[in-house]
């Protein structure tokens, strides 16, 4: 059996995951790392992409997560996500309607503060499609 590593993954609606995995491949903003167990204390955010949970050798799970953060320590992963869908349940039609909302948002903003919020929504909207790619 496979050495394993206890992964959590929490978003503000309920805790998603919850389990022994191989690895986790996060996207953290410097770039994707895999975190396996023994792996060296880690603190990173995460920018908006998908997230494989591997079991058995394999990708046994793929989770859009829209950004966060990450802690990383010998035993445990733990992903505090701003917003988590699995892959299986996202539609391209919803993931299309997101994006002309956001390029809506992004037109109709204001103040910086709006126009900050629009390009944020519209950095998930765009990285959500590309997961479907």
């Amino acid at each position: 059996m496979a050495e394993t590593l206890e992964f959590e993954l929490v978003s503000p609606e309920k805790l998603l995951v919850s389990e022994p995995v191989e690895m986790v491949v996060v996207p953290g903003a410097e770039g994707n790392f895999g975190a396996l167990p023994r792996h060296s204390p880690l603190l990173s955010t995460v920018r908006p992409g998908v997230l494989d949970i591997y079991k058995n050798g394999a990708v046994a799970n793929r989770i859009f997560v829209a950004g966060g953060f990450a802690e990383v320590t010998e035993e445990r992963c733990t992903v505090l996500a701003e917003e988590a869908v699995r892959l299986e349940d996202l539609s391209r039609e919803t993931v299309e309607k997101r994006l002309q909302a956001a390029r809506d948002a992004a037109q109709e903003a204001d103040t910086p503060a709006e126009k900050a919020q629009a390009q944020r929504q519209l950095a998930v909207a765009e990285a959500m499609r590309a997961a479907l790619a």
